[in-house]
């Protein structure tokens, strides 16, 4: 119950730092909306404020969006130092990838954000998301604004540049990528940081020899790639992705000397953000901003990464080895922090329904006791 009271304060910390009593309440009118992990928290489906005060909350008033982040880092920070699993320092994952929010219709005021990107129109984020131990933690990102602008490898460098130090120190840090990620600029850069990586490779990759990946027979071996300097580890494993009917083979790479059986094990960890992606989405509806300004958009980000985080501590609360229920996660949180919402919204249920209740002969009296 720790991890509980930890997501109280943080939700406390937040609204303590909005700097009057009528943003207090829309905060927590956009936290409720986002913590019934329905997908759907559009600002006209709030009981609380009305979709236009909560659309000036987002687009108008002065709120500090990166003081929200610093309160969130921090108390990420407070519970990672406490992990701490007998023997050897443990790993952390940092696991890169692009996602894609597609959009439709015109914004204007950000409209050299979005672009299409495989056939997707939308904004594109470049993710950098934190693996260790059962935490799950969506760090920062970019958007990628296509070409002629910094490739989703570079802005990947950028985000693991800025990693703080005490993570560094407190964990052995693995970078997970997938192909996007496996240029040289990418690879050089993560050694310069005295770090590994292991990324996915095309299969067509060009050794110094003349030779190509697929001309390898034998998983493990040492090799140098065009353009790097430094010999990498080849491996590869079959892949059998939705809709497909046969497995696919997929190569990774390593720049720390490993086994191919383990080169294979850290690469299949990488998907573990496909996940978070879909989670995001579909329950916390990352995708589902309508704001017209780029600052409207910015804080929909990340206020929607927020509710994802509180709702995996009300996983992790729960003590429980099944799959998340994140409607049932993101319940508890409700209930530890926001238990004045969750009571207003039930009364006015009650009233709403009062006389559908009288009809079958049921009168609801409610009177406040004394404590």
């Amino acid at each position: 119950m720790k991890i509980l009271a930890h997501a109280q304060a943080l939700i406390y910390q937040l609204l303590d730092g909005m700097p009057s009593a009528y943003q207090r309440q829309s905060l927590k009118a956009l936290l409720e909306l986002f913590l019934k992990a329905q997908g759907a928290p559009l600002p006209e489906h709030s009981q609380l404020k009305s979709a236009s005060a909560l659309s000036r909350f987002l687009t108008v008033y002065s709120w500090s969006v990166r003081q929200v982040i610093r309160h969130m880092r921090q108390a990420i920070r407070q519970e990672l130092k406490r992990y701490r699993p007998r023997g050897r320092r443990p790993h952390l994952q940092v696991i890169l990838d692009m996602t894609t929010l597609e959009k439709r219709g015109k914004f204007k005021a950000f409209s050299d954000l979005i672009s299409v990107f495989h056939g997707k129109r939308g904004v594109h984020l470049v993710v950098l998301y934190l693996v260790v131990g059962p935490w799950r933690v969506p760090w920062s990102f970019r958007v990628y604004r296509g070409k002629g602008q910094p490739s989703a490898a570079q802005l990947g460098l950028t985000l693991v540049r800025q990693l703080p130090k005490w993570l560094k120190r407190a964990f052995k840090v693995r970078v997970l990528a997938d192909t996007a990620f496996g240029s040289v600029d990418f690879l050089q850069g993560i050694r310069q940081l005295k770090l590994h990586a292991i990324t996915g490779v095309r299969y067509d990759r060009k050794l110094t020899d003349g030779r190509q990946l697929f001309q390898l027979h034998k998983p493990g071996q040492r090799v140098y790639l065009q353009g790097l300097s430094c010999p990498v580890t080849i491996a590869w494993f079959y892949l059998k992705r939705d809709g497909q009917k046969q497995r696919s083979k997929r190569y990774v790479l390593s720049t720390a000397p490993l086994k191919a059986s383990t080169i294979v094990w850290w690469g299949r960890h990488r998907w573990q953000i496909e996940g978070f992606f879909k989670t995001a989405k579909h329950r916390f509806g990352l995708h589902r901003f309508g704001q017209q300004t780029l600052l409207g958009m910015y804080r929909w980000l990340v206020l929607s990464l927020v509710a994802f985080i509180l709702a995996h501590w009300g996983y992790l609360s729960l003590e429980t080895e099944a799959l998340p229920d994140w409607a049932e996660a993101a319940a508890v949180v409700l209930a530890a922090a926001l238990a004045d919402v969750l009571v207003y919204l039930l009364l006015a249920d009650i009233e709403r329904k009062r006389p559908l209740l009288q009809q079958q002969g049921i009168e609801v009296q409610i009177t406040r006791c004394k404590m």
